[in-house]
């Protein structure tokens, strides 16, 4: 079913905004020419654009009055979760018996990255939820688990968020040491280990953990890890620090640590052993939400540097005036513009089942770095404030950092891509 209106009977997005209600580019006074898309820009059609006009209200409404509170905890709260919820946002992509959409895209999702980024703020480890947490799902959940984790998973009852990285082991997975063993009487494995920079693992009522089940062979280092999804509330499962990063400030994110922790073994997730093949196939979308996360912030930098250049005056002239300033975004608009048709035919792709890993690694190789060097070129245009936590690019900067390394550094990207070429 494609229609957002009837897979979901009338969700918030398709309803007429409650009167009175201001979009947040009238609160921020923006010239009209900054909202205007591209006119060939075809990746959207009425329906993302009615649940983008909901979007951009509920991010003025309840998340624009309160994100400072959110940045100086370091997280957003729980509650927010059911918000989403409400908001229809955790169902797009679920099928309509379990109380999803329906709807097959990730289109809707590329409008949060861009709506969330103009705003200067982001809905803390929610992403993960939907965007690395439901694919698994739906690729390897028999129909038995997804009666039982997709409808809490769509009304916010349990979040979701997946453990793949070691306090030893970054990009190479292959060397995980967290182990899964079953038991003698065959009713649940035991799991014990330890890993690192999980986001989402403060709030997560559900983790997919990956463990090793089986000893690598001289073959194959990646033999033998395996998928659970593990109740987070279970006996010897805890969550240590929550890690203090330079950016990301409002997504949880946390050590955990496994100790005899009983996963039932209807909880395994696919088969056992080939856990490593799975998260490959699905490393594609989630490169495909740093890559479009990225272009997102590249274009926001460039909106918040225009807005601030008009509207400081230095030397008797705003800064706009000086033929620098007018040089430097015009040349960070050409790369956003660039950017903007990589994830386009990016997304395109994925929607269509078509999206390669090398496709994949080329689009999150080339976005992040447009957005490391737009969005310090846009800092650089605020002066000394852009230097402040205060202004929204200041904060920008920060959370772009972690894209040329999570997800698969840029070095890693550069190894796919090479592979491909055959070289």
């Amino acid at each position: 079913m494609t229609s957002v209106t009837l897979a979901l009977c009338a969700p918030p997005w398709t309803r007429p905004l409650p009167a009175g209600t201001l979009s947040l580019s009238k609160r921020l006074d923006m010239p009209k020419s900054v909202e205007v898309a591209a006119v060939r820009r075809t990746l959207f059609d009425e329906d993302h654009e009615a649940f983008r006009e909901t979007i951009r209200a509920f991010i003025e409404a309840e998340v624009v009055p309160v994100y400072d509170e959110w940045f100086a905890a370091g997280q957003a709260p729980r509650e927010f979760y059911y918000k989403l919820a409400e908001l229809g946002v955790f169902g797009i992509r679920v099928d309509e018996e379990y109380g999803g959409a329906g709807i097959d895209s990730y289109k809707f999702e590329a409008v949060l990255y861009e709506e969330t980024a103009r705003a200067g703020v982001a809905f803390g480890g929610s992403g993960v939820h939907v965007l690395l947490g439901l694919p698994y799902i739906k690729l390897l959940a028999t129909d038995e688990q997804k009666k039982r984790y997709l409808p809490k998973f769509v009304s916010g009852e349990e979040m979701w968020a997946i453990a793949m990285t070691e306090p030893g082991t970054g990009s190479d997975l292959a060397g995980m040491k967290t182990t899964a063993k079953l038991s003698e009487d065959g009713t649940h494995y035991v799991l014990n280990g330890a890993k690192t920079f999980i986001t989402g693992g403060v709030h997560a009522d559900r983790m997919i953990v990956c463990a090793r089940t089986s000893a690598p062979t001289k073959e194959d280092r990646r033999h033998g890890i395996s998928l659970f999804v593990v109740d987070t509330k279970a006996e010897g499962y805890s969550v240590g620090r929550k890690l203090d990063k330079l950016g990301l400030k409002t997504s949880d994110t946390a050590e955990l640590a496994f100790v005899d922790v009983k996963v039932p073994v209807e909880d395994l997730l696919g088969e056992e052993n080939k856990g490593f093949y799975y998260l490959g196939h699905n490393l594609a979308s989630e490169r495909w939400g740093i890559a479009f996360g990225a272009y997102a912030q590249a274009k926001a930098a460039v909106r918040f540097a225009k807005q601030y250049v008009q509207d400081r005056v230095v030397f008797g002239q705003p800064v706009a005036a000086f033929q620098n300033t007018k040089f430097e975004l015009a040349a960070c608009q050409a790369e956003v513009d660039a950017a903007e048709a990589v994830v386009d035919r990016a997304t395109e792709a994925l929607d269509a089942g078509e999206l390669t890993p090398a496709e994949a690694a080329s689009a999150k190789l080339f976005t992040t770095e447009v957005a490391h060097r737009v969005i310090d070129r846009c800092l650089q245009l605020h002066g000394g404030y852009g230097f402040m936590n205060e202004y929204p690019i200041a904060r920008l900067y920060a959370d772009n950092r972690v894209n040329r390394i999570y997800g698969g550094t840029s070095e890693i990207m550069k190894t796919i891509i090479a592979k491909d070429m055959g070289l």
